[in-house]
């Protein structure tokens, strides 16, 4: 896939002067250049930032992640993978058999195995303990170069098929509970943890407007105005700019002032953001859990 530098600015979160200027000083990236000599970039290109920006969030030097063999980024990755084990050895054999099925694409293997895993642990203990850490060890080996673009949609699909699934299982609540918007922003895709969040509220018995991904925000306010709601919840994963998620959570916050609002999402982003009053971060599922077996809310 080709991208401009625009496009690599908005995937990294780093800014296009700073990317030309990690060129010109430490050669981090060599674009390619079309018959007419414009700059493109391509996967490769994309994977090799998001490493240096990843290895450099740890504080190593970017001079000093430029000058690293393709090798050593490689094992720097590999000490994030490796974060990842589970601590739990029936966890761990869960995360490591699933992650060989799902790249050999054997659904059979794959969907056996996961719903053996809910039916022993529940859904909410799988996600927290064996979905969510395999889904952050894919994001890893895709860096790594170890698991490709399909694989990792191969699996991320049956994940969302079993979530889905579950959530047809549980009554609809009537239209009198509380009720709460979910979405993803327009630039935002990775749908599984915002799904996973509807299954808990309906568990609890609360009413859901699930609204999905790249949901423009013209669209939440027309909901809002049609709908009696007591609170929004929004996922932001996808690397961006700050001054960027800054504007859009300003934003959010003008447009739903009478609105409890729920952000939840990457911590490296969202921790450099200035959040309004009225938009709570939520860190973690144990602390989504509280929240949503509260009968306040």
């Amino acid at each position: 896939m080709q991208y401009s530098i625009s496009d690599l600015e908005q995937l990294s979160g780093v800014h296009a002067h700073t990317i030309r200027m990690w060129e010109q000083r430490y050669n981090a990236l060599v674009p390619h250049r079309s018959a007419g000599n414009t700059r493109y970039y391509d996967d490769e290109h994309l994977v090799k930032l998001l490493n240096i920006v990843s290895i450099h969030q740890k504080g190593l030097k970017i001079s000093k992640i430029c000058a690293l063999s393709q090798d050593a980024i490689h094992h720097l990755i590999e000490e994030d993978i490796q974060e990842t084990v589970s601590k739990n050895q029936q966890f761990e054999f869960y995360i490591t058999q699933l992650l060989n099925f799902g790249m050999s694409y054997n659904e059979a293997a794959f969907d056996n195995l996961l719903s053996k895993c809910i039916n022993d642990n529940t859904l909410t203990e799988t996600y927290s303990s064996v979905i969510y850490p395999m889904l952050v060890r894919l994001g890893l080996m895709w860096r790594k170069d170890s698991i490709c673009a399909a694989q990792e949609h191969f699996l991320t699909n049956i994940i969302r098929q079993k979530i889905c699934a579950a959530i047809n299982d549980l009554p609809v609540p009537s239209s009198d509970k509380k009720t709460w918007v979910l979405f993803l922003p327009q630039d935002e895709e990775h749908e599984i943890g915002v799904l996973f969040a509807n299954y808990l509220l309906r568990q609890a018995g609360k009413r859901v407007i699930y609204l999905g991904s790249r949901v423009p925000l013209s669209s939440v306010k027309e909901v809002v105005k049609l709908n009696k709601v007591d609170s929004l919840m929004l996922f932001m994963v996808q690397a961006k700019l700050t001054n960027e998620a800054q504007k859009y959570i300003d934003e959010i916050s003008v447009a739903f002032k009478k609105t409890k609002i729920y952000l939840a999402g990457s911590q490296k982003l969202i921790e450099n953001i200035q959040l309004p009053k009225g938009i709570q971060w939520l860190r973690g599922i144990n602390e989504f859990e509280v929240l949503v077996n509260d009968f306040s809310c």
